[in-house]
């Protein structure tokens, strides 16, 4: 047991600081990727929203993510943001444990999502005739908020974990936002058998659902390579492209994160950046970039309220 034990009351989170001379331009570039990641997930919630044609099971799952990845990003970016031109990098333990739970919880919740919208492909491609049955709008609801569920769950299982233990000076967290592996290294006690528990828990649920992914893909691929016809390949390729390629981004990053042997070395905080910034940005421009009825509806929508502007004048 440490000797230093006392209460804490804050935690400072180091983060960029050790890079002092490239704040302002971090701050730069951290800020324009997050109004774009804002643009695009409120675009693709606003169209799945005003058009009709968009609400299926699909869309619905698509919009959903678009939300969640919204509300995942506004737990870390902004404290980031403020943390790279503030001299004051202080955080409560409370807003540190809430900070931490929701991090995880939506992270988890977007995992559960993305599980989620490939047995969606699964169903409409291999069962096309049972689809509408199986997949309402009414399934396709509770099983978001079943995802929501499990993934809190799971990480206020993982924060209850870390807060239980009693936590010792120095208060230093060397990432800029609390992360679990961060957090639990200031445990009093020896936190060796904590980290192990709560990386295996989130590296389970992370191969887990990626194991599911890939076999409902499996049997995607088995049924699509039955089509006769090359068209009717391409179509049902099409539909399962940007899930596929949103899928291996986020899985990608986020296995260098979790799977990262400790003795491997390197700068957890810029090797968290990738999960953080760049996924949740990348993800709004896959979806609606490869998406044909969402820029339909985008052109649509501009179009009428170009229209509607030009008769206002």
């Amino acid at each position: 047991m440490r000797a230093n034990q006392t209460v804490l009351e804050e935690f400072i989170l180091v983060g960029f600081s050790v890079y002092p001379h490239a704040q302002t331009f971090l701050f730069v570039i951290f800020f324009c990727l997050y109004l774009l990641t804002l643009t695009g997930n409120l675009t693709i919630m606003g169209l799945t929203w005003v058009d009709r044609r968009l609400h299926t099971p699909m869309y619905l799952f698509l919009s959903a993510l678009s939300f969640s990845e919204t509300c995942y990003t506004l737990t870390i970016i902004p404290k980031m943001l403020a943390d790279l031109v503030a001299k004051d990098r202080s955080i409560s333990v409370i807003g540190c444990g809430l900070q931490m739970s929701s991090f995880l919880g939506l992270g988890g919740t977007n995992c559960f999502i993305l599980t989620l919208m490939g047995y969606d492909r699964f169903l409409a491609i291999c069962n096309p005739l049972r689809y509408p049955l199986l997949m309402t709008n009414m399934m396709c609801g509770k099983l978001v908020v079943s995802a929501w569920v499990a993934g809190f769950f799971i990480s206020v299982t993982e924060t209850g974990m870390i807060f239980r233990d009693s936590l010792c000076n120095p208060n230093l967290i060397k990432h800029f936002f609390c992360h679990m592996r961060a957090v639990v290294r200031l445990s009093c006690l020896d936190s060796e058998r904590t980290e192990f528990i709560i990386t295996a828990i989130s590296v389970s649920g992370l191969i887990g659902t990626f194991l599911i992914i890939i076999l409902t893909y499996v049997f995607i691929l088995s049924t699509v390579l039955r089509i006769p016809s090359a068209e009717g390949k391409q179509k049902a390729f099409s539909t399962c492209a940007s899930h596929l390629t949103v899928v291996i981004i986020h899985f990608g990053f986020a296995s260098i994160v979790y799977l990262k042997p400790e003795a491997s070395g390197g700068d957890d905080t810029l090797i968290a950046i990738p999960y953080t910034v760049i996924t949740p940005f990348l993800s709004p421009l896959i979806f609606s970039l490869r998406n044909k009825d969402m820029k339909n509806t985008f052109r649509k929508t501009h179009f009428l309220n170009k229209q509607s502007w030009i008769t206002d004048t």
